[in-house]
């Protein structure tokens, strides 16, 4: 298989509340939601980088098209982490999102791994790693 990896689907309770969240408080980039003119086909679409997006989706869409029921949510299934340039930009990005309705879980800290890091909670619980790591640098 290879590594093509081009959309990361979050599930979410309230899709117009999750849009506004990612659009308003953070900024991301999208047209909006899409699709509503299908059964379950209501998503939003954001652009991040090289291709990559992110999706949101209704969690009882994803239930109807996989065929699986719905189960609770578990903020500690996954996190999605988002690479910064220095200690100052996690802060600022910690900032952002808790002004934007997030919950902040860890606030931003130094690491035992050197590095400098702080975690939030989306509207649906999804977890979220803000970091700096001296040795992970982002590539714009």
């Amino acid at each position: 298989m290879k590594p093509r990896i081009s959309i990361l689907t979050l599930g979410v309770s309230d899709l117009e509340k999750s849009v506004r969240f990612y659009q308003d408080g953070l900024g991301l980039p999208t047209e909006g939601i899409i699709g509503t003119e299908f059964e379950n086909g209501a998503v939003a679409f954001f652009d991040l980088q090289s291709g990559l997006k992110l999706a949101l989706w209704p969690r009882r869409s994803i239930s109807a098209d996989t065929k699986l029921p719905q189960q609770p949510p578990s903020a500690t299934e996954f996190t999605i982490g988002h690479n910064v340039r220095s200690k100052e930009e996690v802060v600022a990005v910690m900032e952002l999102a808790a002004k934007a309705g997030a919950t902040i879980v860890k606030p931003p800290a130094d690491t035992f791994w050197g590095g400098y890091s702080g975690y939030f909670q989306d509207p649906d619980g999804h977890l979220w790693e803000v970091a700096w790591n001296p040795q992970f640098e982002p590539v714009d």
